[in-house]
């Protein structure tokens, strides 16, 4: 199962950062969080505060694309508004 997923620096609580791996998801942020990506090592620590899964790599880069665009840019500032005010 593909997973598209949101990050959210705690350094930097601007910051956010769209994927998408095939591996487990709390894997995946061990990775980010211990600086295995050169993309996120300088703003770590990272949460994850948002993910989606598809059976279907296609839909998932399709997906990635759109949280990285104008208007999905702007879904992701919903998004980590919400879970700031959950904080």
């Amino acid at each position: 199962m593909y997973k598209v997923y949101l990050l959210v620096s705690l350094k930097d609580r601007k910051s956010s950062y769209v994927g998408l791996t095939i591996k487990d998801i709390g894997d995946r942020l061990k990775e980010h969080n211990d600086g295995l990506s050169r993309y996120t090592k300088v703003l770590r620590p990272w949460k994850l505060i948002y993910f989606e899964n598809f059976y279907c790599k296609m839909c998932a880069d399709k997906r990635e694309q759109f949280l990285k665009s104008g208007l999905g840019y702007r879904f992701r500032k919903l998004i980590m508004n919400s879970y700031n005010k959950l904080r």
